[in-house]
């Protein structure tokens, strides 16, 4: 079974290469899907799952619910049920069949899965150029804002992982791979990655 598992700083093309990566080995791709998955099993509205899955998700657990300093409220249990179906929605997607799950943590909930875990980064220009490339025609920030939100943006992904675990987002030994996009295609690095994964698991094989 292939599962691979990206984690990205956001500007840095992570979902364009999951989505490639995944088209080039033809497995399927979960990004936005799984909140569309949760909200269609919940009957819940899209909107609604995806707003508490970009909650700032710093304060969930440390003194409210883990330790039990303060009862958690209402608005926090929310944004917890909702974490736990996504999370049950990627152990399914992961059971059923080789896949790609950008994001989400992936790596740290599939981890019985044993997923290739892939991280990308790029550097700030590179950032800006895919920001600009994507945004809409009326959009009128500033360089410095856009910066300002991939660095806000970066923080909640690094709070979210920091539930699971104590190793660091982004630390080079937790994953198979770190991918610096700077200055690249992201097409261009498909077939490469392609080669490097298919033989990454033939190894794992063997030594299993």
């Amino acid at each position: 079974m292939k599962i691979i598992t990206i984690s990205r700083e956001f500007g840095s093309g992570g979902r364009e290469l999951g989505k490639r990566l995944a088209d080039a080995l033809g497995i399927p791709c979960y990004d936005q899907q799984i909140i569309e998955m949760v909200a269609e099993k919940e009957k819940l509205d899209k909107n609604y799952v995806a707003y508490q899955s970009e909650k700032d998700v710093r304060n969930f657990y440390p003194a409210t619910i883990a330790r039990g300093f303060t009862r958690p409220n209402y608005a926090m249990l929310q944004g917890v049920q909702v974490m736990a179906k996504e999370q049950e929605m990627m152990k399914k997607l992961a059971l059923e069949s080789d896949c790609v799950i950008v994001g989400r943590a992936g790596d740290i909930v599939l981890a019985d899965q044993k997923p290739f875990r892939i991280f990308v980064c790029a550097d700030e220009t590179s950032k800006l150029s895919r920001c600009r490339a994507r945004a809409e025609e009326n959009e009128k920030l500033s360089d410095k804002e856009i910066l300002r939100k991939c660095r806000e943006i970066d923080k909640r992904r690094a709070s979210y992982r920091k539930l699971f675990t104590e190793r660091r987002w982004g630390d080079a030994a937790g994953y198979e791979l770190c991918i610096n996009t700077s200055g690249k295609e992201i097409a261009s690095l498909i077939p490469a990655l392609c080669s490097y994964i298919e033989q990454w698991y033939t190894e794992a094989q063997k030594d299993s």
